[in-house]
């Protein structure tokens, strides 16, 4: 899987490189106001005259284009945007005619390749400009693939422009350490929706069993060791390894009982390397112990989404960590077939010490890197693209994309939009993931405003709403990082660097684990992070946190 992930960086810098040569020779029709935008402007900062909100639907007789993937929960159940009612009724309430162009299912980033090497842009592209693209957004202006957004923001968004200047941290997320906005973002309008992810246990067993939920690591030991014992639990604690050894532990369950993430994060003002940490040596120690005693799946090195589907199913596993949508919300009902009393709940994310408050857990920054949207630095509909886009952080398409029309998936009852039947009972047997994915984009991302009472009749199971409230009883915004960016050159420096790195840490972690190599070969790996430029890499983070302070 590395190699893969090196080989596609290694190609995509190339095509990078190709493709600049060719947009920036079809980047003349740019606006001039666009590319002299003074680099340290913002949306919320400029002095330009505040633009009137427009009026929709926009009369336009151009079509125009729209790159991006299809929905995951769509995927099986239509086969292209413009069979999705939500995207044929966005164009028809914006007054904009889209021709959608869609990368094969989970392609995204090889076709985005060779799109940027054709030259032959379309007039918007939704993708991770932040997080996927080599060098940032800030080298994909400079290449002449986006357009730099300050201007057109200024004179044909003046939703996003009022939302960003009332909203100053989330502003300071949205731009580059220049000041360049590139894209039309998808925001987390709440902190509950910040987090959705955590240790899930099944609770019928603990009441059967007289144990209470989980808090200290020793409360988690004895409690495996009842499942796999008394309740014939072979796959005792079971997590998805796709694409890396025990995925959903990169948020810091478990391996925050003892003080350290597998990511970079900060411990009283200092940015560490968790895999670097004796902590990690710690966390690798307990969950060798734990799978040599059988408490673990056997086969979790190679665990996929559908692996731990069959275990949760089956009853084969007891203990995850997972979300409260796609893994509680999916399981219970296979949970209850087979045990009627079975009931999946949250637990706390684990400490050493009963009453502490666990260091870390998964929370997402208010700015979500999925669904943001640039518009292309060779587009001749500038201000169409900027104006469609802006509809969703206006009143109307705030609803709307939250919601879906009204009267169809949603009615408003005492003033709260309420989901209708259609979606989250649907007739056709969809699940509400998929049947609110065909109306809304509120369940997933996009360029708006995301809505905490999607979240409310979402998670339609109280164990659910409990979740996350459990979830969110930790530490992690004293230690995670706000999404910092690189420079460009520094982000090309940091690709090759966390390859490396990564690789490191997943082939310590699964031998260690497994037992192929004891847990002191741990101090050997510290001697290789050394050689792999773990220091170097630690820079670069303090560099990009210094700059993001700044901004």
């Amino acid at each position: 899987m590395q190699k893969n992930r090196k080989k596609m960086f290694t190609v995509l810098v190339a095509t990078t490189l190709m493709g600049s040569l060719t947009v920036a020779c079809s980047s003349s029709n740019t606006p001039t106001a666009e590319t002299s935008a003074n680099p340290k402007a913002t949306a919320a900062g400029t002095t330009a005259p505040a633009a009137a909100p427009a009026s929709y639907p926009l009369k336009t007789d151009k079509t125009l284009t729209y790159w991006g993937e299809l929905p995951g929960n769509v995927t099986g159940v239509k086969a292209a945007h413009a069979d999705i009612p939500f995207f044929q009724d966005w164009q028809k309430k914006t007054g904009v005619p889209l021709k959608f162009l869609a990368p094969p299912t989970n392609q995204g980033q090889q076709a985005l390749n060779v799109l940027l090497a054709s030259g032959d842009l379309p007039d918007m592209i939704e993708f991770d400009w932040q997080g996927a693209f080599p060098g940032g957004p800030e080298k994909a202006i400079k290449d002449g693939y986006i357009l730099k957004l300050n201007d057109t923001i200024d004179k044909f968004a003046p939703n996003l422009k009022k939302y960003l200047k009332e909203h100053p941290e989330i502003d300071k997320q949205v731009k580059t350490d220049n000041g360049s906005y590139y894209s039309f973002p998808f925001i987390r309008g709440d902190d509950y929706l910040r987090v959705y992810q955590g240790p899930i246990i099944r609770k019928d067993w603990l009441d059967e069993l007289g144990l209470p939920i989980p808090e200290t690591i020793d409360d988690w030991y004895t409690t495996l060791k009842a499942f796999k014992e008394k309740k014939g639990a072979t796959a005792a604690f079971s997590v998805v390894s796709v694409p890396r050894p025990f995925n959903e532990l990169g948020n810091g369950a478990f391996a925050g009982a003892y003080g350290v993430t597998r990511d970079f994060y900060i411990d009283n003002g200092t940015i560490k390397f968790g895999p670097a940490e004796k902590g990690y040596k710690d966390f690798l120690a307990t969950l060798h112990k734990w799978y040599e005693e059988g408490l673990i799946d056997k086969n979790f090195a190679t665990a996929d989404g559908k692996a731990l589907d069959a275990n949760m199913a089956s009853g084969a596993t007891g203990v995850t960590v997972n979300n409260a949508g796609g893994g509680i919300g999916k399981w219970q009902p296979l949970i209850t077939a087979k045990d009627p009393k079975g009931v999946l709940v949250a637990a706390p994310y684990p400490v050493l010490k009963k009453g502490d408050i666990a260091m870390y857990g998964q929370k997402d920054p208010s700015f979500s890197p999925g669904g943001m949207v640039a518009i292309t630095a060779s587009s001749k509909n500038i201000e169409t693209a900027a104006k469609l886009l802006d509809y969703g952080y206006s009143e109307e398409g705030h609803n709307y994309f939250n919601f879906g029309s009204e009267g169809v998936s949603y009615k408003m009852e005492n003033g709260y939009p309420k989901y209708t039947d259609l979606v989250m009972k649907n007739p056709d047997k969809l699940a509400p993931a998929q049947a609110l994915s065909l109306y809304v984009r509120g369940n997933y991302n996009g360029p708006f405003v995301q809505d905490k009472r999607y979240i409310e009749q979402y998670l339609a199971l109280q164990t659910q709403r409990d979740a996350v409230t459990t979830w969110q009883k930790t530490d992690v915004d004293k230690h995670k990082l706000p999404p910092i960016t690189a420079t460009p050159e520094e982000s090309t420096e940091l690709a090759k660097i966390m390859t490396d790195l990564n690789t490191l840490v997943d082939e310590m972690t699964l031998k260690i684990i497994l037992g192929t190599e004891p847990v002191d070969s741990f101090d050997k790996y510290q001697e290789k992070f050394k050689s792999v430029k773990l220091s170097r890499a630690l820079e670069i983070k303090k560099a990009s946190l210094d700059r993001y302070n700044k901004r």
